[in-house]
């Protein structure tokens, strides 16, 4: 009898159901009756509280194109310096939780920080398998994350819903996408929704070649430009703060609302801001969403059936393929400012506001 656990942890996306359907299917068509999955409730939190339930077959069907997740999330439930808390140690209460329940190996679906996690439970002697979700891209080992191109999906049509209504008024709209400390995202879904200025974490800003950006455009006779930011873009200046001075100045005012107050004191345009917010991390996955969510599912599960742990399942050249759980945790994958894609961006006349 194989037991299996498995959990999700960190913000939400689209794809967790698919992902753990990708699992499930595959090891119950493997081990038939000879398998066991217990679902961890809330992420960490049910690993360390115990707090979980078995999984059925039924369990998996009907969920391909269901938002959210089955098993409920939360963030990272510690900080790693941070293992024992009010006397609790955490590591050792997930780890009793493991040996209790005889689990054979841990699936953890997650981003950066639950991937951290899993490497140290990976040190702790646990054997854990790793399936890349974040909506940001930014996770090391992977080519892409499943959820990425559904989040690319939501914030493209509000770049598109928002162009309409810019053009009407001859208002400059800012868009604020996700994503603190990569632009991966705010970068697709600014050139699929034809977004006139692209600013990213990764490129810090300048404001008067933003502010430049769009006076070229109203004397090329365009009353409206579109603004793709994502919403940890730095100008210039912030790029040279210290950390608690910028993170205490977007208290404050978050960067976005920075950007349209000084846009119009620069060029007298009329300017309003979009926030999709958490409704890119919400909703059915789309196809491509699916499809690569079941494959990494799969592939997890080959590697439970070869006992072959403590690694990533990632997507390298359109293949599947184990990477390290070691040579992950901690990394982040940022966008590249000299590379080919923002160089044919900036080729058709899209600013990054840094010239």
């Amino acid at each position: 009898m194989k037991r299996i656990g498995m959990l999700t942890s960190g913000g939400d996306c689209q794809s967790l159901n698919a992902t753990m359907r990708g699992v499930g299917k595959a090891l119950f068509n493997h081990y038939g009756d000879d398998v066991e999955i217990i679902g961890f409730i809330d992420g960490y939190k049910g690993l360390m509280h115990d707090d979980c339930r078995l999984l059925e077959p039924q369990d998996f069907s009907g969920i391909l194109d269901e938002g959210g997740t089955i098993l409920g999330t939360s963030r990272q439930p510690f900080k790693m310096m941070r293992v024992v808390e009010n006397g609790f140690d955490k590591v050792a209460a997930m780890k009793h939780t493991y040996k209790k329940h005889k689990l054979d190996c841990l699936v953890v679906l997650g981003g950066n920080g639950s991937q951290k996690t899993s490497n140290l439970l990976r040190e702790e002697g646990l054997n854990v398998i790793g399936l890349p979700k974040t909506i940001d891209n930014d996770l090391w080992g992977s080519d892409v994350t499943f959820g990425f191109w559904s989040a690319i999906n939501i914030a493209t049509d509000a770049i598109d819903c928002i162009h309409t209504t810019a053009a009407s008024h001859g208002r400059t709209f800012i868009i604020e996408v996700m994503g603190h400390k990569v632009g991966d995202l705010t970068l697709h879904a600014g050139i699929a929704g034809g977004a006139d200025i692209i600013l990213i974490p990764e490129i810090p800003y300048d404001i008067n070649a933003v502010a430049k950006a769009i006076k070229k455009r109203e004397a090329q006779g365009k009353n409206f430009t579109i603004i793709a930011m994502a919403e940890g873009a730095l100008s210039k200046e912030d790029a040279s703060m210290k950390k608690k001075e910028l993170r205490k100045k977007r208290e404050d005012l978050p960067a976005s609302f920075e950007l349209g107050e000084q846009i119009r004191e620069l060029t007298g345009q009329e300017v309003r801001i979009t926030v999709p917010g958490h409704t890119q991390r919400g909703g059915r996955p789309c196809p491509y969403d699916r499809v690569l969510s079941t494959r990494l599912g799969s592939a997890a599960a080959q590697m439970i059936i070869k006992e072959k742990y403590g690694v990533l399942m990632g997507l390298h050249n359109n293949e599947i393929v184990p990477v390290p759980l070691e040579d992950v945790a901690g990394k982040l994958k940022t966008v590249d400012p000299k590379s080919e894609i923002i160089q044919q961006i900036k080729d058709i006349g899209i600013s990054f506001g840094d010239e």
